[in-house]
């Protein structure tokens, strides 16, 4: 079993803005929680039980995040990329394997189908992949092997996605160089020309890159994840609210009206609000 899991949370957030303003986006609540607790969640119910955490924008509002879990941060003052990040953990992490997920997206994937194709292959890496619901970057062929990522190693078509969750032994971290800002993908490539990168499908269950505002709104109207309304918003008598998810502390005034928009813990609405996320 894989008990220990990075958690990417480094990333600037630029096309989420303005709300990255207020918080780095893996921080960003998708319904009463940050964006990367569900990512925890994720990886706690695959085995993992220690987490190293990698931050840059607004560090100061990890403070508190995952209290009383094994949690460690790395700041990065300059932003090291996929693979810097993943180098620059290289001393807390532990012998035998590594399960990695990014901080920016929701999944409720079985990652337990993951973790347990990897330590039984081998494998010095292995993807999770889906067969739709992004940009297809990574070539599997029929026996299910990762033989291109970005069409750049031997120009075949991309058929699968990446999810941005994957597995590592820790032996791949030597393939990264020290003290570099560079991304993860130039040693995928290298273990594919070498045969041994895997992947696993893994279609069932929601994956959803919350990369926009729009896509960020979307998210609270198709999944159920929680009750909407928080038990601690106060909600005005009068107030009506449709296809809204309004957080812990909010106020919503009398007569006031919330639809399809998401109101943070907090915040207050006194008017009509259509289609926003109110900070």
């Amino acid at each position: 079993m894989i008990t220990q899991a990075f958690i990417l949370g480094a990333g600037l957030g630029t096309r989420l803005r303005p709300l990255t303003d207020v918080f780095p986006k893996p921080l960003v609540p998708l319904f009463h929680k940050p964006l990367a607790m569900w990512a925890v969640e994720a990886c706690e119910a695959a085995g993992c039980r220690r987490f190293a955490v990698n931050t840059h924008h607004l560090p100061e509002k990890w403070v508190g995040f995952a209290a009383g879990r094994d949690v460690t941060f790395f700041h990065e003052p300059v932003l090291l990329e996929t693979g810097g990040g993943l180098k620059n953990i290289e001393g807390w992490v532990e012998e035998g394997s590594l399960l990695i997920h990014n901080g920016d997206i929701f999944s409720s994937m079985d990652l337990r189908k993951l973790t347990a194709a990897h330590e039984a292959s081998g494998d010095e890496v292995t993807l999770a992949v889906r067969s739709a619901g992004g940009e297809k970057r990574i070539s599997l062929g029929e026996n299910g092997r990762v033989e291109d990522v970005r069409s750049e190693v031997h120009g075949l078509p991309g058929t699968h996605v990446f999810t941005g969750i994957y597995c590592v032994r820790k032996d791949f971290l030597k393939r990264i160089p020290a003290d570099e800002v560079i991304a993860v993908i130039p040693a995928f490539q290298e273990l594919v020309r070498e045969g041994k990168i895997g992947a696993v499908l893994l279609d069932e269950g929601e994956w959803m890159d919350l990369g926009d505002v729009e896509s960020y709104l979307a998210a609270h109207r198709t999944l159920a994840l929680e009750e909407p309304v928080h038990p601690e918003a106060v909600i005005g008598e009068g107030a009506v609210i449709e296809r809204s998810v309004i957080g812990k502390g909010a106020r919503i005034a009398s007569g006031a009206r919330v639809t399809d928009s998401v109101v943070w813990p907090g915040a207050c609405v006194s008017g009509e609000v259509t289609g926003k996320v109110i900070t």
